[in-house]
C-alpha cells in the first residue's frame, strides 16, 4: 500500500499568452488602484498610511492617480514627513502637471518652509519655470511669504522674467517690504 503522504502529481504551470496578459493586467490595476491610494493618503496627510502604501503595495511614488497627478503633486503641503516619505522612495521632486506646476511652486505659494526644505534637499530645482514662467521666488513674493522669499532668493535666478517680463524685483516692486529683502540679498 503507498503512503498518501508520498504520492504527488506534476502540474504543468505554464500559462498561455492570454493568461499571461490577463494577469498582466491585473498587476497595472492594481497599481493603479494603489496609486490612487496612495494620491489619497498623500493629499489627506496620513503619513502612517501612505507608508504603508509604499511599503505593502510596493507601487512607485510617482503613480499618477485619474487625474494625471502624484502623491507629491497633490500631498498636504504643510506635511514634510510625506514629502520626505515619497522623496525617500524615488519620487520625483521636479514632476511637473500640465500647467508647469512643481511642488515648490505649491510650496512656495503655500508658505509651507519646512517642505520647500526638504524638496529641495531632495533636489527640487527653484529655478524651475510653470507654464507662466514663474520661478517659486515669484510666486513667494506675489504671496507675500517672507521666510520662503529669504531661503529662496540665494539660489534663485533673480534676473528670470516671467512671461510678463517681470524678474522677481519687479514682481517684489508691487509688494513693499519684498523689495527690501531682496535687494539685501542681492548686496551680502
Amino acid at each position: 500500500m503507498r503512503s498518501p503522504w508520498l504520492s504527488f502529481s506534476v502540474v504543468n504551470c505554464s500559462t498561455s499568452p492570454t493568461e499571461q496578459a490577463g494577469r498582466e493586467r491585473i498587476m497595472v490595476l492594481s497599481q493603479m488602484d494603489a496609486g490612487k491610494a496612495l494620491t489619497a493618503a498623500a493629499a489627506k496627510g496620513n503619513t502612517s498610511e501612505v507608508q504603508r502604501i509604499l511599503e505593502e503595495s510596493r507601487v512607485h511614488p510617482d503613480t499618477l492617480n485619474e487625474f494625471g497627478r502624484t502623491a507629491l503633486q497633490v500631498m498636504m503641503m504643510g506635511n514634510s514627513k510625506i514629502a520626505s516619505l515619497l522623496l525617500e522612495k524615488g519620487a520625483d521632486p521636479n514632476v511637473q502637471d500640465k500647467h508647469g506646476i512643481a511642488p515648490v511652486h505649491d510650496a512656495a505659494r503655500t508658505g509651507f518652509l519646512d517642505t520647500l526644505q526638504v524638496l529641495v534637499e531632495y533636489g527640487a530645482s527653484v529655478n524651475i519655470p510653470d507654464q507662466s514662467g514663474a520661478l517659486p521666488i515669484h510666486i513667494a513674493i506675489r504671496e507675500g511669504h517672507r521666510d520662503v522669499v529669504e531661503f529662496l532668493a540665494p539660489q534663485s535666478d533673480l534676473k528670470h522674467t516671467n512671461i510678463s517680463g517681470q524678474t522677481a524685483i519687479d514682481v517684489a516692486r508691487c509688494v513693499p517690504d519684498m523689495i527690501d529683502l531682496l535687494f539685501t540679498d542681492i548686496h551680502s
